[in-house]
């Protein structure tokens, strides 16, 4: 198939590039613009228990505001406020109120709390403003983002006047930073990767063309990638992650360059054979082709198994990347070739020694050791690996989404003075809703001895009178934890003793639901343990029959997965020692063992590949188990290497990114392509397939010698073999 895709491509270049080019202009004037939220509730599936809280609460509660945004008054020079402070504060929240924009927050800042008091520090250092979202508002829409950003400018110039500071933090001035952040690190983020890309390939090929050449394939493929991605993400009304986009960025350009390197080393290496262009196109096509499709299908089928999760950001990012994955190999298998063959030798200039075969001593060297000691690099490359797979079993997970923000952002700093003068969870109040079933009445007097159980509850600093609903079928109470409602500790008391306390304190006929942000995050949890049940070994049993029908075998692709999963594991496992015990952080974002299996299990997939379609070719060749593993390392280890260090710099440029989400996320990526390629691929790998010999390819033949091989055949009419060695 790809011998006769590589004669196409090769014969009618003009064709392929001209319908590359139509494709992009039809869905950029057609796509819509690719849409990200912040806002964690909307995650989750409508059965949890903190959905259901926060559905009860806007319906029958309609006039309770939800927090949007919190207003930090406090003196610069760090001093008590004074009265004429206090007036100050009351003056702007009262000239503020009627300038907030109605479609998100509404127009009035409080001042006070739920039982009248001042919003005053203990301490007098501190004064607070609440501002409320209007009703259905979600304050994660781009207009939230807009009215945010007038807030500050309001705050800023009535405040300009006082001696006091005011600054906002809560969850819509949050994702305001957030965005900022995002657009900051997609920046930083895109340069460095383009300039990494540009600067490895240089040292590879010494082609001012080669260097540019992803660069401006990859920015083609985006532009149609994302378009697509906005396409599915409206048809299924999928809810992506505001990261997503810095994700695609690394994504595009480091697995596009790397197949681009795959059909490149097999392109010039036919070149130095001596054929002419568009025969060798044909022959890179048809023998990395199946590398390409192959390892782009597992990749692909990885992502997609995201859609069984249960949280509706990860159902959003695995299409978005399958999507991106899927545009990228379909570009490196058609409109690469293409554009290869129109520009013909020239596609290597100023370089003058393209045509020279290097000696390759290093890993030939490296080659020939493996197949004499093959035992010995197989358990040296599992015991690693194993040895760090271990310490995986430490891993804390965090959903402090807040701690992913620059420390230098404005609602990170309200909000660290604002803990440093208020009880922890004075910030946002769990709401709990009793409701009634069916069409029953509560009796308020049963109100008094949930109100006091709820008192009674570990975690709970306060509770503040229970409050009905106008048609007498709901009470709501709000509970003021002792804890950071985004810590830990929130989250087991939410999760223990206090939706305990709701649940067995509700009145007969009654049911009640624990809400708010710990509340969520306790069902995310949740929804993840599901999820890394169900999705990760779904997507192991298919990426395995993948394997088994591209190696028409058994065996390989059993310890191929076996390697992989000892690849995730030493990269977790090497993150949790970085992060956790020498940096010393409480723990890791809970999305990141997602990210090392979406990147680092089916990407490490990819060099295995590489490296065992090169093994077989190699036996087929006519050569035995180990010479053969050594002839795959000689030949595939400087691709694997190039692709390996190309992709591995382009995740570690995410650690420039300026948050903590994206410097652990950059680090574990980087190290976990570092070892897929350096160490699975590179030792495990072929050591494993060189002393099992012929066994590997049980029950198939995949390693007989085949001398008219048509994959071998340079234009589809000349066989070509490799003698035995």
């Amino acid at each position: 198939m790809f011998r006769t895709l590589g004669r196409f491509v090769s014969r009618r270049p003009w064709y392929v590039i001209a319908a590359w080019l139509v494709l992009t202009g039809i869905v950029l004037a057609t796509a819509p613009t690719l849409q990200t939220t912040t806002d964690e509730s909307e995650f989750l599936p409508a059965h949890y228990e903190s959905v259901q809280a926060g559905k009860l609460q806007s319906q029958d509660f309609p006039a309770d505001s939800t927090p949007g945004a919190i207003i930090v008054f406090d003196r610069a020079d760090g001093s008590p406020l004074t009265s004429a402070d206090r007036s100050a504060v009351t003056r702007i929240a009262d000239r503020l109120g009627p300038q907030l924009a109605a479609r998100t927050f509404q127009p009035q800042v409080a001042t006070t709390s739920a039982d009248g008091k001042p919003n005053i520090s203990a301490d007098g250092m501190v004064q607070l403003g609440i501002i409320g979202l209007t009703h259905g508002s979600t304050g994660y829409t781009p207009d939230a983002i807009e009215d945010a950003e007038a807030l500050r400018d309001d705050l800023a110039a009535l405040a300009s006047d006082t001696d006091l500071r005011a600054r906002t933090t809560g969850p819509v001035p949050q994702a305001l930073d957030s965005q900022e952040s995002t657009d900051s690190a997609l920046t930083v983020v895109g340069i460095a990767t383009v300039g990494l890309i540009v600067l490895l390939l240089a040292l590879i090929f010494r082609s001012v063309i080669i260097c540019l050449m992803p660069i401006l394939v990859v920015g083609l493929v985006s532009a149609v990638a994302t378009g697509l991605i906005g396409f599915a993400n409206e048809l299924f009304d999928l809810k992506a992650d505001s990261s997503i986009q810095v994700i695609l960025i690394v994504v595009l350009y480091g697995i596009g360059t790397d197949y681009i390197l795959f059909f490149l080393f097999r392109y010039r290496e036919r070149l130095r054979h001596g054929s002419e262009t568009r025969p060798a196109v044909g022959y890179g096509l048809a023998r990395a082709g199946e590398a390409i499709a192959s390892a782009g299908g597992v990749v692909i089928v990885a992502f997609l198994a995201l859609l069984l999760s249960s949280l509706s950001v990860f159902r959003a990012i695995g299409p978005a990347l399958a999507i991106a994955v899927a545009v990228t190999m379909l570009a490196v298998l058609t409109l690469v070739p293409a554009i290869v063959t129109v520009l013909g030798p020239a596609l290597f200039w100023p370089s003058r020694n393209w045509r020279t075969e290097p000696t390759g001593a290093r890993f030939a060297r490296l080659g020939t050791a493996l197949g004499r000691r093959p035992a010995l690099f197989a358990t040296g490359s599992g015991l690693v690996l194993a040895g760090l797979a271990v310490f995986a079993f430490g891993f804390n997970p965090s959903f402090d989404f807040n701690s992913s923000l620059p420390s230098g952002a404005e609602s990170t700093e309200a909000l660290q003075t604002f803990r440093q003068h208020f009880a922890a969870g004075a910030a946002e109040p769990v709401p709990v809703i009793l409701k009634a079933d069916e069409d029953g009445k509560i009796d308020p007097a049963a109100l008094t001895a949930m109100n006091e159980a709820l008192r009674g509850a570990d975690g709970v600093a306060q509770v503040f009178p229970p409050r009905m609903s106008p048609d007498g079928t709901a009470a709501a109470f709000s509970v003021v934890l002792t804890a950071d409602p985004v810590s830990t500790e929130a989250m087991d008391d939410v999760a223990g003793p206090i939706r305990t306390a709701a649940h067995a304190a509700a009145p007969a006929g009654t049911s009640a639901y624990v809400g708010g942000t710990p509340s969520v995050f306790v069902d995310m949890q949740r929804a993840m343990t599901r999820d890394y049940a169900v999705v990760f070994p779904l997507a192991g049993l298919v990426i395995l029959v993948i394997l088994a029908l591209v190696l028409r075998a058994l065996v390989a692709p059993l310890y191929l997965m076996a390697a992989v999963g000892l690849g995730f594991g030493a990269t977790l496992g090497a993150t949790v020692i970085v992060f956790q015990h020498v940096r010393d952080e409480s723990g890791l974002i809970f999305t990141l063992p997602i990210y090392i299996y979406l990147f680092v299990t089916a990407l490490g997939t990819d060099y295995n590949i590489l490296m065992i379609t090169r093994l077989r070719e190699e036996a087929r060749a006519g050569r035995e188990p180990r010479p053969a593993a050594a002839e795959a390392v000689r030949h595939a280890g400087p691709t694997i290497a190039a692709a390996g260090v190309i992709l591995a710099g382009t995740f570690a440029s995410l650690m420039l990114g300026g948050n903590s989400l994206l410097v652990s996320m950059g680090f574990a990526l980087s190290f976990g392509i570092v070892i897929a390629a350096f160490v699975m691929s590179m030792f495990f790998t072929p050591a494993l397939t060189a002393l099992l010999g012929h066994w590997a390819w049980w029950p198939g033949h995949g390693d007989t010698a085949q001398p008219n091989d048509p994959a071998e055949m340079s234009d589809g009419t000349e066989p070509s073999v490799s003698p035995a060695r």
